[in-house]
């Protein structure tokens, strides 16, 4: 790569991470080695990452609701009402600390934590984290810097999976920003080699925005990977630095393939609960990403959330389209402009199918057994996953009126 402005390179949340690393005294990096004095470890015949992620991950970020301003006290707060409004109990196991927890690294080169707002230091926040019967996760980068600026991993991944295994972590989302002359490919296989290295099981979530297409590489290297530019709390916007969560479903069409259980595409992390769309908007939002296979890392204050968004977050019959083990991403099967027909096949012979409506008026939508692979005559039960209500008996197809902006799902099988 050429060594475009910082702006450019960076990924859509750059004009915040910059933002908060202006505002902070940080502490001078301690200089990154040259190239050839980085240090690696052989690849491991035997990975204690290979057996992660058989679904797809599913958790909480700080980065989308609180950006910069992260500290012990939230990353305790977020475990304690994961437990408390129910998430922990459908599934949602990681507690992801996103940009900006790190400060400098020591004469040796170790990675500090802010010692201010980590007072207590990263173990204890582990333990604490996993006496709530979740997991940790960090974030880092690949390059020389974070996209706060912040000190990246670049010639520092071993110490680094060393230091995060040692403190217990269990899951790592690793940037893109500051990446100069890098090949994502192998930036990322070294990280995963170290983490291997390292012995503790740790999901690794390659974050380089889709750029080189990890959908083709990244499998064996990463447990998820990113598709898309980063996600805005919008139906349908345009950002600079990000986009509605529309405009990056739409890109998720053609790599179903990728999918499966150990490697999962990864559209972003949800908005739910953010404020800048309607419960509908929400819904259909959570409805698509569990279609899909997304993982779910959930990015609302989950301290403060109301009834109904809590009741998107923990709807265990949607979450459980996501989870299903046969782990296929699911598919857009129907295109009618601003009505869409997606659908998605589970471990038991059934089918999850999503009537999607796009436009800005009710609209009726129907799906026939036969575009869903199913026998054209067949009387299947269909049931509302929103609603939880038995619908009842279908022959030869299912029609729906759906809400603008919204969707219905069901379930269909014999």
């Amino acid at each position: 790569m050429t060594s475009p402005p910082i702006l450019l390179l960076c990924s859509a949340a750059l004009a915040v991470h910059l933002a908060c690393a202006k505002s902070e005294s940080l502490a001078t990096p301690t200089p990154t080695p040259t190239a050839s004095a980085c240090p690696d470890v052989a690849a491991s015949a035997v990975s204690p990452s290979a057996a992660l992620a058989r679904t797809p991950p599913m958790g909480w970020n700080s980065w989308n609701r609180f950006g910069c301003n992260v500290s012990e006290t939230l990353i305790r707060q977020a475990a304690d009402a994961i437990v408390s409004s129910g998430m922990k109990d459908a599934g949602y196991e990681f507690v992801v600390m996103d940009d900006c927890w790190q400060t400098t690294r020591d004469a040796s080169g170790a990675i500090v934590a802010d010692p201010q707002r980590f007072a207590s230091g990263m173990k204890a926040l582990a333990d604490y984290v996993h006496s709530r019967g979740l997991k940790l996760g960090l974030y880092s980068d690949a390059g020389t810097q974070t996209c706060g600026g912040r000190p990246g991993s670049k010639c520092f991944e071993v110490a680094d999976a060393r230091q995060y295994a040692a403190w217990g972590v269990d899951y790592l989302k690793f940037d893109w920003c500051n990446t100069d002359g890098m090949t994502a490919p192998e930036a990322y296989a070294k990280m995963r080699r170290a983490l291997d290295a390292a012995g503790r099981p740790i999901v690794f979530s390659i974050c380089e925005w889709g750029s080189s297409q990890p959908w083709r590489w990244a499998r064996g290297i990463g447990h998820l990977w990113r598709t898309t530019g980063d996600i805005a709390d919008c139906w349908d916007c345009e950002r600079q630095y990000s986009r509605g969560w529309l405009k990056l479903l739409d890109q998720q069409v053609g790599l179903e393939s990728y999918a499966g259980p150990g490697g999962w595409n990864d559209p972003d992390m949800l908005e739910v609960g953010n404020g800048g769309m309607t419960t509908a908007e929400y819904r259909a939002h959570f409805s698509l990403w569990c279609l899909l296979a997304a993982p779910l890392m959930a990015g609302n204050d989950v301290s403060a959330m109301s009834a109904e968004i809590r009741e998107i977050l923990t709807n265990k019959e949607v979450i459980a389209v996501d989870q299903d083990a046969l782990g296929k991403q699911g598919t857009r099967i129907r295109d009618d402009g601003d009505l869409e027909v997606w659908a998605k096949d589970l471990s038991d012979g059934a089918k999850a199918v999503v009537l999607f409506n796009r436009g800005t008026a009710a609209a009726s939508l129907t799906v026939s057994w036969t575009e869903l692979g199913m026998r054209a005559g067949a009387s299947l039960k269909v049931r509302d996953l929103w609603t939880k209500d038995d619908l009842g008996v279908f022959t030869g197809s299912y029609g729906a009126q759906v809400p603008p902006h919204d969707v219905v799902m069901v379930r269909v099988q014999n």
